[in-house]
């Protein structure tokens, strides 16, 4: 039934954005401005976007045209802002930021009112993307924008997004601008700010180590919540209390707030990650208690809903890698087919003062072969390099498929072993039976080859490396191999947690622990490129 109606919901969505495209379309063909062709083929393809990409694509290539035809800066700009619009929603990042900066080439110098949004957009590109001193020359800009205004409740908001911009970079830092938003939205009726301020600095204290403080802000965020916090905003607010009481070990507060996370999301997103957050605290909380039923039925959900995001996460993360190296491509695609142009504008000229001389036609034929085929070389070499592209991305794709079973494993073993010193604890016979049953459910999932058939696939294509690096480093630990493949594949550090469920943090460490095994710690060589070296 619930796929039947998200179906139904998918199917209303696209009649009516087709319906948009339609009335677009029919204004579109009946103008002649290159400017307004550029407008309306940008707003197309935005709309085309998720539904549509190989159409998305031509119209902005249609969008692209029209606005270096208009002769217009600001057609140009527009149309580059909303074509970074279209990347970022797609969570392509880089190619976003390519876009914006060429908008904001012509928007730096207009008023303050024009370039906002995308100085606004910028800035949380740059927070994303880890480049703090950017991050905060535009969030200054934004901010001083709103100043200028006098707008207190987008002020408040401004600090509030460098507050958590802070949260685990500079904690002090962070409090002073979520107290200061604070100060700002002090005479403001908005819930949901208010919740996420007194919920951030809680946060913030919660990092300080000063747990009574956390505890006052949480309790301020609650009154928040109760006056009228959106589901979403509120399950949000309910898993960090919980959390917060898991830490200092209350799991009956730990189970009550995450429970009301649960009945807060179950309507609006019960299949999301923060639902997986709630129902895994709940699971925790339940271990806490010793109520093992409850916590087998609840680690279930946890796993089931686990799968569930990793294989859209999966899809997410592909069609990301996807769009990007399309992008590329394209690209590499519109340099050679504008060589090309050039090219066949001058055999045409060549072909007129051949008339006139006939030595010279026989040397443009000849000169002329030699380009066509370095052309059709080129381009030969970027069909196989699209070619190789896809294979890579099916191989992380199996490869990616591999390690998140495993790691689904190893936290299954590790509970399993949990649940082994807890039944050497339990006195009695019921308690003892009831771990013995949670225990022979948990081996059913368990899977001691999935490491195998990851280093068989991996061996396919890279066929002598595990031996090269076995000869030449024996004693790392299988971990340690597994970590090695991954950088052989050149994925980062963010990538690498994304698969293996581990934090960036962790696997930064794992990282340098790998580089003194490997004796390469004070040393300026790649570890990348170092483990390339093995074949």
């Amino acid at each position: 039934m619930l796929f039947r109606f998200l179906l139904f919901l998918f199917l209303v969505h696209s009649a009516v954005a087709q319906e948009g495209v339609s009335v677009l379309m029919d204004s579109l063909a009946q103008t002649s401005s290159e400017s307004e062709k550029a407008r309306l083929s940008i707003k197309i393809a935005s709309k085309l976007a998720n539904d549509d990409w190989d159409r998305a694509l031509s119209y902005m290539d249609i969008a692209k045209e029209s606005a270096l035809k208009s002769n217009s800066q600001k057609t140009v700009a527009h149309f580059y802002k909303a074509l970074g619009d279209i990347y970022f929603d797609k969570d392509a990042l880089d190619i976003a930021l390519e876009h914006f900066l060429k908008a904001y080439s012509f928007y730096e110098t207009q008023p303050a009112s024009e370039r906002f949004k995308l100085e606004n957009g910028l800035a949380i590109i740059y927070a994303r993307t880890d480049n703090e001193e950017k991050a905060l020359q535009f969030f200054k800009k934004v901010y001083n924008y709103q100043k200028q205004k006098n707008d207190t409740i987008n002020l408040a908001r401004i600090l509030n997004n460098m507050g958590s911009f802070y949260l685990e970079k500079n904690v002090d830092s962070s409090v002073a601008y979520f107290k200061e938003s604070l100060h700002l939205s002090k005479n403001i009726s908005d819930p949901n700010l208010k919740m996420f301020l007194h919920t951030n600095l809680a946060r913030c204290y919660v990092i300080k180590d000063e747990p009574d403080l956390a505890k006052s802000y949480f309790n301020k965020a609650l009154v928040d919540v109760e006056k009228g916090a959106s589901s979403r905003n509120a399950a949000w607010f309910y898993n960090e209390f919980s959390e917060f009481y898991q830490n200092i070990d209350m799991p009956d507060s730990s189970v009550y707030f995450a429970q009301k996370a649960v009945k807060n999301l179950d309507s609006v997103a019960p299949f999301g990650f923060e639902q997986q957050r709630a129902i895994g605290l709940l699971y925790k909380g339940y271990i806490a208690k010793g109520e093992f039923e409850n916590a087998s039925n609840y680690f279930e959900k946890y796993s089931a809903i686990g799968d569930t995001l990793n294989l859209e996460d999966k899809r997410v993360n592909l069609e990301k890698l996807l769009i990007g190296e399309e992008y590329r491509n394209k690209e590499k695609i519109h340099a050679l087919e504008e060589s090309k142009r050039q090219s066949r504008n001058y055999i045409i000229l060549l072909g007129l003062l051949a008339i006139l001389l006939v030595l010279g036609m026989l040397l443009y034929r000849f000169r002329n072969k030699l380009k066509r085929a370095e052309l059709e070389k080129q381009l030969a070499t970027a069909k196989q390099k699209e070619l190789n592209t896809n294979l890579e991305l099916k191989n992380k794709e199996l490869i990616g498929k591999a390690m998140i079973e495993m790691h689904r494993t190893e936290i299954i073993e590790d509970i399993l072993n949990d649940l082994k010193e807890i039944k050497l604890k339990a006195a009695k016979k019921e308690t003892q039976n009831a771990i013995d049953y949670i225990v022979k459910r948990l081996k059913r999932d368990t899977s001691s080859n999935v490491w195998e058939e990851f280093e068989l696939r991996f061996e396919q294509v890279h066929e002598s490396f595990y031996n090269n690096l076995t000869e030449k480093h024996p004693d790392l630990t299988s971990r340690d191999k597994r970590l090695c493949a991954l950088l052989k594949l050149n994925l980062t550090s963010k990538e690498i947690s994304q698969i293996t469920g581990q934090s960036s943090k962790s696997v930064e460490n794992a990282r340098t622990r790998l580089r003194k095994k490997l004796d390469i710690t004070n040393s300026n060589t790649d570890l990348s490129a170092y483990l390339s070296s093995f074949g």
